[in-house]
């Protein structure tokens, strides 16, 4: 091979390299940190997508983690935008403190997600919430206010811990609080089931399992008496809010909690996806993907 043949090939190849670099699919390998909340409680965080995309920071729902958020992560629609999940306090590979009150007070809860937002360097990110998830948001905007945030989307979300939101289950959270182990699994079994309209996959079911199999004791009997801030969180916001409720959902009443959120803040804009259980985010993900991505659209460029 000649030298200008050589050279010829090079300034291809480098070429090459440089469109792969700068192609949108073109993707950062994911990373994870630690961050570390007001109390001293350290968070588990993952990161995935476009380094230099619109951030969206997904905080998933009770006996969860970050992994509830693989058809997310995984998502062409979301690939573009820099994906921050984490794991909440009490579950997955964050910390564990034991004891009632890291878990009773909402504003530790809201503390950690500042903190993610904080740690992670994220510019006006959009916060999505599952279930447990809109009332992390709801104490954060309670005691932080919005300013740091562009939008947020509420999946099914918990707004307030009232009886007529919440759809009533006594003897499967009493199981789920017993002391014994079998009892004790047997309940969070029939807690996750009870998420899906139509369960998933073996695998992502058995995952999802193994989650509530990690998760604080301590945290699961304390979080239906934990203090929630709503009206000063989601009523008081302005920043575009996205409301997205399975019509199926056998844990939150959707109607209810549709009107109470409507009754604080009436700029809320819902959706109803007529065949989902409680995470449509899992049961439709393919559409829930696009309607999240629009909507980080719209509000980043606001």
């Amino acid at each position: 091979m000649s030298l200008r043949t050589f050279l010829h090939f090079l300034s291809a190849a480098l070429s090459a390299a440089t469109l792969l670099a700068s192609a949108p699919d073109a993707m950062a390998a994911p990373t994870s940190y630690m961050v570390t909340s007001a109390d001293g409680v350290k968070l588990a965080v993952q990161e995935s997508g476009d380094p230099n995309g619109p951030p969206i920071i997904l905080v998933h729902g009770l006996l969860g983690s970050r992994l509830n958020w693989d058809a997310q992560v995984q998502s062409p629609e979301l690939r573009q935008y820099r994906i921050i999940t984490y794991d909440l306090r009490g579950h997955g590979l964050s910390d564990k403190p034991s004891g009632a009150q890291p878990y009773h007070d909402g504003n530790r809860w809201g503390d950690d997600l500042a903190a993610v937002i904080q740690g992670s360097h994220a510019r006006k990110p959009v916060l999505v919430g599952w279930s447990l998830g809109g009332v992390v948001i709801s104490n954060y905007l309670a005691k932080y206010g919005d300013r740091a945030v562009a939008g947020a989307v509420y999946v099914d979300g918990v707004v307030e811990l009232a009886p007529v939101q919440i759809v009533d289950h006594p003897d499967v959270y009493r199981d789920m609080n017993s002391p014994d182990l079998k009892t004790h699994l047997d309940g969070e079994r029939t807690f996750v089931g009870l998420c899906f309209n139509h369960r998933p996959d073996a695998d992502t079911f058995d995952r999802l399992l193994a989650n509530a199999a990690m998760a604080s004791w301590d945290m699961q009997k304390e979080v239906p008496t934990m203090t929630v801030f709503a009206a000063e969180g989601l009523g008081k916001t302005r920043i575009p809010l996205l409301f997205i409720y399975g019509g199926q959902d056998a844990l939150v009443n959707t109607h209810a909690t549709l009107a109470r959120a409507t009754a604080l803040n009436p700029r809320i804009v819902s959706k109803v996806y007529t065949d989902s259980g409680h995470a449509p985010f899992i049961e439709e993900a393919a559409r829930f993907n696009r309607d999240l991505a629009e909507f980080v659209r719209s509000a980043s460029q606001q």
